[in-house]
C-alpha cells in the first residue's frame, strides 16, 4: 500500500543561508566482505605497468562565482562545476581529498566499478573524512565514459561540491571534431534556502509555500507526464550549466561542420532536465558511460545521477542548447558559437524541446556491452513507498538505518525488480556495478529513472565484492531513508 498522496505543494527555495550540516547516513548490521576479496577485485582490475594520474582536491567553504553571481557556497578548491578530472581506461587514479569544510565529508566516483574501500559512503566503505583531515582515493578505471564526482554524506551535493570525470576510450572510435562537458544542475546555496534548512523543513512536515516558484515561471505543483506526474519537491531559484545560469550562459567556440560530443551530466539534486539543441537533432551514443545502439532525437530526459552522450552536427550560427527543469519551469542553458550571428533571448525555447524525446526505454546496449542471456540467480524486489507528511522514503517499508541489506555471491547473475509504489519519480543508482535494463533495448546504466507505478528490472554481475548501497538519487530522498544495502556474502 502507498501512503504518498497527491501533492499539492512544492517546497521554495527562497529563505536565507544557513549551515547545519546533517550527519552520514547510518549503516545496517551486516559482516563486511573479506578484504582479500576486495585486494583480488582491484588487482585483476590493474594493468601492469599502468599510468597513475595524481590529482589535488580541497573542499573549501566560501565565494563561488556563477556568472556574474558571486554566493558563499562549498566547492571543490572555489570553482563551480570542480576542476575536470580526464584519464584513460586502465589507468589508475590517485585523489588526495583535503578536507577545509566546517564538517566531514568524502567523495563518491559515481558510476565507476571501482574497489568497494574507495567508494566513499561513510558508515559504509569508509570513515567520514573529518574538518581538517584528508583521505587518499585510489584505484583502477576499467571501463571508458561519462562520470562524475560528489560528496555523500548529508545533501552536501546540493552545493557546489560536483565535478566531471572523464574516463577516455583508448580505442574511442567516434572520430569526433569536438567535445563539450555540460554539468546540468539545480541551486538554491547562497541565492535562496540552504540545502540542510531545506530537508529539516521537509523531515518536519513543514508545507512552507512562501517561495514557490521564485525565480521561475511557474508557481504550481511541479508535475510531468513524461515523468508520471510529481516532478519534484523543490522549486530552485536557479537552474545552471557549467554553474552559468541562463542569462549569462557559457559560450563554445566551434566550426560549422564540426561534429561535436556532448557529454551531458544532471548532478542535480532533485531536478530532472529535458534537454534539447536548437536548430538540431542528435545521436545518443552512450547511456551512464556505455555505448547504446544510436537513437536520434530532438530532445533528451536526464535523471538526477544520469548521464548521456550526444553526437550533433553543428550549422552556422549561434546554437543554445536549452535544459529545462522538467516539470518546474524554469532553464539552463548554453551557447555554441559556429560563425556569426546572434543569440536568441534568455527566455527562447527552441522548438526541438516539444520534438521526439529520447527517454531510457529507446535504448539498447551495443553488442559489445551487452551481457549474454541468461536467467537470474536471485532476484530482489525493491518496493519503492514514500509518506510525503513525515517525508519518510523507504524501500521495502524501512528507511535506511532500518532496512535489511540485499544479499549477493560473487558470480551470481542477480535482478533488482524496483517496484515504485509512490507518485514520484526515483532515480535509482546501484553503487561499484552496472546493470541492463529489462525494457527496451536492454541499455546498460548504474542510473535509472522509474516512474510511479512502474516496475523495471535491472540485471547486474555479481563481480565486484564488497559492501555497496542502492539508492535514489533525489538526494532529499535518500537522506530521507530511500536507500538500502547490498552485501556480499560466501
Amino acid at each position: 500500500m502507498s501512503y504518498l498522496s497527491r501533492r499539492s505543494f512544492l517546497i521554495g527555495a527562497g529563505a536565507g543561508v544557513g549551515a547545519v550540516v546533517l550527519g552520514a547516513c547510518g549503516s545496517p548490521s551486516n559482516s563486511f566482505s573479506p578484504a582479500s576479496a576486495v585486494e583480488e577485485a582491484e588487482r585483476l582490475r590493474r594493468q601492469d605497468g599502468a599510468p597513475v594520474r595524481v590529482v589535488d582536491l580541497a573542499t573549501v567553504a566560501g565565494p563561488v562565482e556563477l556568472g556574474p553571481l558571486l554566493v558563499e557556497s562549498w566547492s571543490y578548491g572555489g570553482t563551480v562545476p570542480g576542476p575536470e578530472i580526464r584519464i584513460r581506461a586502465g589507468e589508475v587514479l590517485q585523489v588526495r581529498l583535503r578536507n577545509q569544510l566546517p564538517t566531514e565529508t568524502t567523495i563518491h566516483w559515481h558510476g565507476i566499478a571501482l574497489r568497494n574501500d574507495m567508494d566513499g559512503v561513510p558508515g559504509v566503505t569508509q570513515d567520514p573524512i573529518p574538518a581538517g583531515g584528508e583521505f587518499t582515493y585510489e584505484f583502477a578505471v576499467p571501463d571508458p565514459g561519462t562520470y562524475f564526482f560528489h560528496p555523500h554524506v548529508g545533501v552536501q551535493l546540493d552545493r557546489g561540491l560536483y565535478g566531471s570525470l572523464i574516463v577516455e576510450d583508448p580505442d574511442e572510435p567516434g572520430g569526433y571534431d569536438r567535445e563539450v562537458v555540460m554539468v546540468l544542475d539545480d541551486w538554491t546555496d547562497g541565492v535562496g534556502e540552504a540545502p540542510d534548512d531545506i530537508l529539516a523543513r521537509l523531515t518536519a512536515g513543514g508545507m512552507d509555500h512562501s517561495g514557490m516558484g521564485m525565480g521561475n515561471e511557474d508557481s504550481g505543483m511541479a508535475m510531468s507526464d513524461v515523468l508520471g506526474g510529481d516532478a519534484g519537491d523543490v522549486m530552485y531559484p536557479l537552474y545552471l550549466i557549467n554553474g552559468r545560469a541562463a542569462n549569462d550562459p557559457q559560450v563554445i567556440e566551434a566550426n560549422s561542420g564540426e561534429r561535436l560530443r556532448l557529454r551531458i551530466i544532471n548532478a542535480g539534486s532533485d531536478t530532472a532536465f529535458r534537454l534539447a539543441v536548437g536548430g538540431h537533432s542528435f545521436t545518443v551514443t552512450h547511456s551512464d558511460g556505455f555505448p547504446v545502439m544510436p537513437v536520434e532525437g530532438d530532445a533528451l530526459l536526464i535523471g538526477m545521477g544520469e548521464r548521456y552522450d550526444l553526437e550533433v552536427s553543428m550549422r552556422e550560427g549561434v546554437t543554445p542548447v536549452v535544459a529545462i527543469a522538467e516539470g518546474k519551469g524554469g532553464r539552463a542553458r548554453l551557447l555554441i558559437r559556429a560563425g556569426t550571428g546572434e543569440p536568441p533571448p534568455a527566455e527562447h525555447l527552441p522548438d526541438e524541446l516539444q520534438g521526439r524525446l529520447v527517454t531510457v526505454d529507446a535504448l539498447a546496449a551495443t553488442a559489445r556491452v551487452e551481457p549474454k542471456a541468461a536467467e537470474p540467480d536471485r532476484i530482489h524486489r525493491l518496493a519503492l513507498d514514500g509518506d510525503m507528511m513525515s517525508y519518510r522514503w523507504t524501500i521495502n517499508g524501512d528507511i535506511w538505518k532500518g532496512t535489511l541489506p540485499l544479499d549477493v555471491s560473487s558470480g551470481e547473475r542477480v535482478r533488482l525488480e524496483f517496484d515504485n509504489r509512490s507518485t514520484m519519480f526515483h532515480p535509482m543508482h546501484l553503487h561499484g556495478h552496472t546493470f541492463h535494463m529489462s525494457l527496451g533495448g536492454g541499455a546498460r546504466k548504474d542510473t535509472v529513472i522509474v516512474k510511479p507505478g512502474q516496475v523495471l528490472a535491472a540485471d547486474f554481475e555479481a563481480d565486484n565484492p564488497g559492501r555497496w548501497v542502492v539508492h535514489c538519487h533525489n538526494i532529499y530522498h535518500a537522506e530521507a531513508g530511500m536507500m538500502t544495502g547490498l552485501t556480499y556474502t560466501p
